[in-house]
């Protein structure tokens, strides 16, 4: 044998112990494929235990992290299997998998696996139930929020006129009516001029009421019926009205 020949032939030796590529082939398809942990991932797609094929080809990962054909088959499960389906890790083991294989045979139909995982992540992130029971109850509150604020604004002016109207030096007063809504009558009709001197409520009445029918203030009414709270007046109860 030549001199040369069996020079180069050391030299490649060398190489080859070093784990340098150019004198010995990379780690092709069929040895990725016979990884144990890849192999126990496509038995346990083989039995629908797809939750632990995903937990067998990550460890494969694990063993050898550039493996293209691991990427892939984790890519797949996550974009076509319902029980295992997240479209983010999909588009990361497919474009792993291309990094790792730039030639591969279905690479134009894995490029279009991603964009259609894109489109589905988008949809998932973007899209929310338009009318979730959440969002109805927070406009129910809202609403009802609304009201309470209208209430309290038309009974802090409907206070401020009574005081007005006690002030008031006229023996007559008509005071303003009560917020319609609040008690759930309007105003009342001129005052009678010959009012008994006792009065029988009657339902949806309040002390308000009274006094715009008989024509008394609110303070003589308290003022002729001592003890008595006016503010809770109840139906049938006997009203003594102060003289006019």
């Amino acid at each position: 044998m030549p001199f040369w020949i069996r020079f180069l032939s050391v030299i490649c030796f060398c190489l080859a112990v070093a784990g340098l590529p150019g004198c010995t082939p990379g780690q092709d398809r069929a040895d990725e494929e016979k990884e144990p942990h890849y192999v126990l991932g496509q038995s346990r797609v083989n039995s629908m235990d797809y939750q632990g094929a995903v937990e067998a080809f990550e460890q494969s990962l694990e063993v050898n992290p550039r493996s293209a054909q691991a990427h892939y088959q984790l890519a797949m499960l996550f974009d076509t299997n319902p029980r295992v389906a997240d479209p983010a890790a999909a588009i990361y083991h497919y474009q792993q998998y291309l990094k790792l294989d730039p030639n591969a045979s279905n690479g134009v139909i894995v490029k279009q696996r991603v964009e259609a995982c894109r489109q589905q992540l988008a949809r998932d992130v973007m899209s929310l139930p338009a009318g979730s029971a959440t969002q109805q109850q927070l406009e129910k509150l809202i609403e009802q929020n609304r009201d309470l604020q209208d209430q309290l604004a038309k009974w802090q002016a409907y206070a401020a006129s009574m005081k007005t109207n006690e002030a008031s030096p006229s023996p007559n007063p008509n005071p303003a009516p009560a917020p319609q809504g609040a008690t759930g009558r309007s105003a009342a009709p001129a005052p009678h001029p010959t009012a008994p001197k006792t009065y029988k409520v009657v339902s949806g009445e309040t002390a308000a009421s009274i006094c715009r029918k008989a024509g008394v203030s609110l303070k003589g009414l308290q003022a002729a019926n001592p003890g008595v709270n006016l503010g809770k007046i109840r139906v049938g109860q006997i009203l003594n009205l102060p003289a006019q």
